[in-house]
């Protein structure tokens, strides 16, 4: 879980080989002269971009694989009836998993659709069904509560959501899923990336060296980089 310092020997391994995809197809930019600024306000020298892993079959499947591995290690082989996925991101990361763990798919959107039945959740599922939800990555958990809620006002049970990534750096990034009892489980983090980063990955050691400031303090580095600060 995001929120466990340790992890095994088989999730760390999880999370290297996760981070070396991202690298190997440009999902990663180190940016630090130029900073990203993120939805949540925060400035950072790191961008990743987990919708490229659609257009690498090799890599989708690897990455599905994994994640497939890990809900059902922290979820239980029978205590999930759908994998949901989060609007937009979230869509081809649901229908892979489902596929693999042979469970229904369904996607929930950011707002209603607005005409017809004016749904919010896609999908065939029935009252109680608990579901995973299933996103691409998170810098905070804030983004999941939206998606969250409208699962259970359509009466789904949820207490788990995963992603591909997770930045895991700024504070009290779970508090938002936390306190609405939902746990978040990720891959690899910024950590990850740049332990293999420093092995054979594509970028000078001065970028690398912004990058350790930036994880060691970022909310500092946001500070002096034009984000926000608390």
């Amino acid at each position: 879980m995001a929120n466990t310092v340790s992890r095994t020997h088989e999730q760390k391994q999880a999370a290297l080989t996760t981070a070396r995809i991202l690298l190997e197809i440009g999902a990663v930019n180190f940016r630090p002269e130029e900073p990203y600024i993120l939805t949540s306000g925060w400035a950072s020298p790191v961008y990743v971009d987990c919708r490229k892993v659609i257009s690498f079959p090799r890599a989708r499947a690897r990455i599905s694989e994994l994640m497939s591995t890990a809900i059902l290690r922290n979820c239980g082989y029978e205590s999930v009836d759908a994998i949901v996925g989060g609007e937009t991101a979230g869509i081809p990361y649901a229908a892979w998993i489902a596929d693999k763990l042979g469970l229904p798919m369904l996607y929930v959107r950011k707002k209603p659709k607005g005409f017809g039945r004016n749904a919010q959740i896609e999908g065939d599922f029935r009252d109680g069904a608990r579901v995973v939800l299933v996103e691409d990555l998170a810098s905070d958990g804030a983004s999941k509560v939206n998606f969250v809620n409208a699962l259970r006002d359509a009466g789904c049970t949820i207490d788990f959501s995963y992603v591909v990534f997770f930045y895991g750096v700024f504070p009290g990034a779970l508090k938002s899923l936390e306190e609405i009892g939902v746990k978040l489980g990720y891959l690899a983090n910024w950590w990850d990336v740049l332990e293999v980063a420093e092995q054979d990955g594509p970028f000078d050691r001065r970028a690398i060296e912004a990058v350790r400031s930036f994880l060691h303090d970022p909310v500092q580095w946001s500070s002096l980089h034009g984000g926000r600060s608390a």
